[in-house]
């Protein structure tokens, strides 16, 4: 479904530890300028339920959201002025330059 660079790894291990929580969430939710972003949360054991994908034993994905993100890749990237998640996902159509932005052609 998705696939995640030794970098976005990395950095997901970071934030769970940072954070003292199990798993990284990511959703698809409406907004943003090109119409869909993506949504970061943090959930426990508990929040792991039977309609999640766990990849890496990391990072949650609703299966209801794979429409969206199927064949995604998912980079972290370091930089001195910033770093971020980069989304690599051939179901978008159209992107904004805020990088979390996106649009799907039905």
């Amino acid at each position: 479904m998705i696939e995640l660079t030794e970098n976005a790894i990395t950095h997901l291990k970071t934030l769970t530890e940072k954070n003292k929580k199990n798993y990284v969430r990511l959703s698809v939710k409406g907004g943003g300028c090109a119409g869909f972003e993506y949504d970061w949360t943090f959930e426990d054991e508990e929040g792991y339920t039977r309609d999640d994908v766990l990849l890496e034993d990391l990072l949650l994905i609703d299966r209801m959201f794979e429409f969206y993100m199927l064949g995604m890749t998912l980079d972290y990237k370091e930089e001195i002025f910033g770093s971020q998640f980069v989304f690599d996902n051939p179901q978008a159509s159209n992107s904004c330059g805020c990088g979390t932005s996106f649009a799907v052609q039905q």
